[in-house]
């Protein structure tokens, strides 16, 4: 009987140990989104805006749709609970940053837009952040380059060891 190229055990790929250089570039990686998340946070507080607003308008305007974001979208985008959302775009509209109006597909859910003012803050913040993000293009090389260098394991796979340790 001839088996099938789906009957064929699958072999695994031949892992290399880390190196020096591994974890070098993911070392700078880790620093290079620490800069950019200060550097970011400090552009927000330098127009008058706390982080967690600026990456609300952002979500807003980074929303890919069909259809206006919700308050529940913000809220999985931001990584927050419902109600907190409810918060953040409570006090943007009382800024002039955003607004909200019923969505014309459904009136029971909210849609939220940028109003020029958060348009005009939001790219100004952007523009700066853009500028930054392409200031630390060599460590994303760097890491890019050890990266097509290993075999990994999806993220969520477990390891050997766990499965050895009574995983399944």
């Amino acid at each position: 009987m001839a088996t099938t190229k789906s009957e064929v055990p699958a072999r695994r790929p031949v892992r290399r140990k880390l190196t020096g250089a591994d974890y070098q570039a993911l070392g700078a990686f880790r620093q290079a989104l620490r800069r950019f998340l200060a550097f970011s946070e400090g552009e927000a507080r330098a127009v008058g805006l706390t982080p967690q607003q600026h990456q609300a308008l952002l979500a807003v305007r980074a929303h890919p749709g069909p259809g206006a974001l919700s308050v529940g979208g913000l809220a999985a985008s931001l990584l927050i609970k419902n109600h907190s959302a409810l918060g953040l775009v409570d006090r943007l509209v009382e800024r002039g940053l955003l607004s909200r109006a019923p969505a014309p597909d459904d009136r029971r859910r909210v849609a939220l837009s940028l109003t020029p003012e958060g348009a005009r803050l939001l790219e100004i913040i952007s523009r700066n952040n853009l500028g930054q993000l392409k200031s630390t293009m060599p460590v994303f090389t760097d890491l890019l380059h050890a990266l097509e260098q290993l075999e990994l394991p999806h993220p969520r796979a477990r390891s050997g060891a766990d499965e050895a340790e009574g995983g399944a």
